[in-house]
Order: C-alpha cells, then sequence, then structure tokens
C-alpha cells in the first residue's frame, strides 16, 4: 500500500480568500490525491505553542501557507520540505509563493469606477498590511495615470493600536469621510474594511451610494451580503489559485520538476459582483447615463450605436462626442466592455462552451465576440477559462 502524503494547511478559513484556497486544494486532492491534511491545532492558535514547533513535530511531507507572519515563514522555509507560501517574497529551492496580482485588482477597481463616471476616488485599507499597501499605491497611481482631471485621497490609520479597534476607528474612518468632496468612489482593501467604511458611513449620515460608493474585495458573500446596503467586490481566482498550489506542491513531493511558470501560483481579479453599495451612475450628464444603463441591461443582445442613440434620445453623433468627452472612449467600445465584462464571468462560474455563451449573449457566431474578448483581455475565451476557471 502506498503512503498517504500528510499536507499541513496554514490557512485562515473563515473568510472568502482562504476558503477559495481550501476549496481547491481539496479538488486537487479529490483528484490525485488522497492527502492526510492537518490545520493548526486550537490550542496552538491560544499562544501555548508557537505554531511553528507542532509543525516540526508533526514531519508532514509538504505545507501550504497563507500568512504574512515572517517568522513563521521563515520557520516553514528552514524545515527544507516542500511548501507552497502566500507571503514568500522569493521562490526558494524547496518553498514557492502564491502571489497576488495586486496592480491587476486595483485596475479593475478604477475601470468599473470609472464606467460608472466617477472622477474623485480614495482609498481606505490597512497601514501595517503589506498586501493593502500595494492595493493602495497600486489603485492611486492608476488613476493618476488614467488621463483624466482626477482626485485620489488615501485614508491614513491612527499611529496608535488602541484607537484601531472598529468601534474607535470607525468614527474616525467617518470624520474622514466627511471631509472628502462627493459624490466619490472608495476602494478599501478587502470586504472587512468595506463593512467599516460602511458603518463609518452610517455613522457621518452619508448616503451609500449617492455620496460614497463602495467596492471591497474578496467576493465574501456572508460578509457582502449581510451588510446593508450589500457590498459589491472583486471575485478573485482563490479556488483555482488553490488547485494550482496543491498541483505545485504534489510535484514537489514526488520530486518531479517544476516549471519556472509554476513557481508563483497568481491570484487574479475576476469580475466585480456588482451589489447595492455601487448600484448608482455617477454621470451627470443623464442622457450619456441613460446610454450606459441600457448597454448594461442588453448584453445578451445584439444592439448597435443606433439603438444606443435612440434609447437615449439623441442622435449618434450627438451622444458619441459627449459619451468621449464624459467617458473617454466611444459607444461601441462600451458595448464592448459590458458584453466581454458579462462573458468573463459566465466562462468562470458556468460550464457553457464557448458557443453557448455566444448565443446566449445573441451572436449566431463565435468569432465575432471572441475576437472581442482578446482585444480586451490580450487572451482567447478559451484560455481565459483555463487560466481562472476552477478545475
Amino acid at each position: 500500500m502506498s503512503k498517504v502524503p500528510k499536507v499541513i494547511l496554514l490557512i485562515e478559513k473563515s473568510r472568502a480568500f482562504g476558503r477559495g484556497l481550501l476549496h481547491g486544494i481539496v479538488q486537487y486532492s479529490n483528484l490525485h490525491g488522497p492527502w492526510l491534511f492537518y490545520m493548526e491545532p486550537e490550542i496552538h492558535k491560544k499562544g501555548i505553542k508557537h505554531s511553528y514547533e507542532w509543525i516540526k513535530e508533526l514531519e508532514a511531507d509538504g505545507i501550504i501557507g497563507y500568512t504574512w507572519d515572517v517568522n513563521l515563514i521563515k520557520a516553514i522555509v528552514n524545515l527544507g520540505r516542500p511548501a507552497v507560501i502566500r507571503g514568500l517574497d522569493k521562490p526558494t529551492q524547496n518553498a514557492y509563493c502564491v502571489v497576488t496580482d495586486q496592480t491587476a485588482i486595483a485596475r479593475t477597481a478604477v475601470e468599473y469606477f470609472l464606467e460608472l463616471g466617477f472622477r474623485r476616488f480614495a482609498y481606505c485599507g490597512y497601514d501595517d498590511m503589506i498586501w493593502s499597501q500595494q492595493r493602495g499605491e497600486n489603485f492611486i497611481r492608476i488613476v493618476t495615470e488614467s488621463g483624466f482631471n482626477l482626485k485620489t485621497y488615501m485614508y491614513k490609520q491612527p499611529k496608535t493600536k488602541r484607537l484601531r479597534t472598529p468601534d474607535k476607528e470607525q468614527v474616525i474612518i467617518a470624520k474622514w469621510l466627511v471631509s472628502l468632496p462627493k459624490p466619490i468612489a472608495i476602494m478599501a482593501g478587502n470586504d472587512d474594511r468595506s463593512q467599516d467604511v460602511l458603518a463609518a458611513c452610517k455613522i457621518a449620515e452619508i448616503n451609500v451610494p449617492s455620496e460614497v460608493t463602495i467596492l471591497g474585495v474578496d467576493n465574501d458573500e456572508l460578509i457582502c451580503g449581510l451588510s446593508y446596503p450589500q457590498l459589491s467586490s472583486i471575485a478573485l481566482s482563490t479556488q483555482r489559485a488553490g488547485y494550482d498550489a496543491a498541483q505545485v506542491l504534489g510535484k514537489l513531493m514526488d520530486g518531479q520538476k517544476v516549471t519556472e511558470n509554476e513557481k508563483e501560483v497568481l491570484v487574479s481579479p475576476l469580475h466585480v459582483a456588482t451589489r447595492q453599495s455601487t448600484d448608482i451612475m455617477a454621470i451627470e450628464d443623464k442622457q450619456v447615463a441613460m446610454a450606459v444603463h441600457f448597454i448594461r441591461n442588453h448584453t445578451n443582445e445584439v444592439i448597435q450605436v443606433g439603438n444606443v442613440a435612440e434609447a437615449a434620445g439623441l442622435s449618434r453623433r450627438t451622444l458619441e462626442q459627449r459619451f468621449r468627452k464624459i467617458l473617454g472612449h466611444s459607444v461601441l467600445e462600451e458595448i464592448k466592455y459590458a458584453r466581454v465584462n458579462q462573458m468573463t464571468k459566465m466562462l468562470v462560474e458556468t460550464n457553457l462552451s464557448i458557443s453557448q455563451i455566444a448565443w446566449s449573449l445573441g451572436f449566431p457566431y463565435t468569432n465575432n465576440i471572441s475576437r472581442y474578448f482578446k482585444q480586451q483581455k490580450g487572451i482567447s475565451p478559451l484560455e481565459y477559462r483555463r487560466r481562472y476557471a476552477p478545475k
């Protein structure tokens, strides 16, 4: 009887990011295992023992970790056992990385807000979290590089840690929100931070989404759905990343060669899950707003620029001029953007073939929509599904 590998999972499971990784890992184990999984015992979480001591004692065959604890990462690497870790700066001989594409996440948020017509932006994250700092810096940079006369604002946490408890910091965030011009689009570091911003808006009696619109990251359906108004969020490819991390670990444990491309497992943005906290058009030109609304409500039909102009009550020429002035692109580009955005969701969330997706979006042939898709995403629909859809 062959030996069943013992794998330690140092992954926090109460939030969507960790749960997504775990789903992918379990999926790989079910297909290619079995593996025996071990998670940190509760007694060690309470500080009776340092977490890396029990890791040494268990003598596992491999480790998958999701941590920013420098000491824990160092302890894992020093064990010399196969490992895949989120938080590791760069790959080593036995330990490879899970990397979150912070630039792509920030760009997704900026493009989404621009499509809604916003021209003022803010970021609210955590100053002592590396991933949050990176996310915020990329967000501000991409806004600045977008070519519009845009304004950006960055929330700074209080330096005193006793002021960072939710009840105290939400009051501080509320004061910051009051100082900002309105309407404004706020990207939160993650969905937990979105909740803080939403609570702060209620404290300051600021309306969401008409004065402040809020977008988080991770698409944790429990956090987003239990909030009122419900929170919009950027969905990430965590389940696929979990599967890929397990695949890399499996190769390492079997003594197989890992390719250069596999040494960094990438977590990428998939799409924006729109809920009530961003369900608004901040476009002051009401007819352009009507046009955008018409386009997004007709992604399952083949519509032309003339149809959009008729719905907005404008001539085609006038609509094109206003579109370019306000949104910086043509009506046709907006139509393509809406259709491709719908297609990305269907590629990841359904098992429909490309032809079936094309038919559901009103295209009798796949060539046109595949061409649109590749122009925007840089890869074909099949390649997008191969990279990001859960296995």
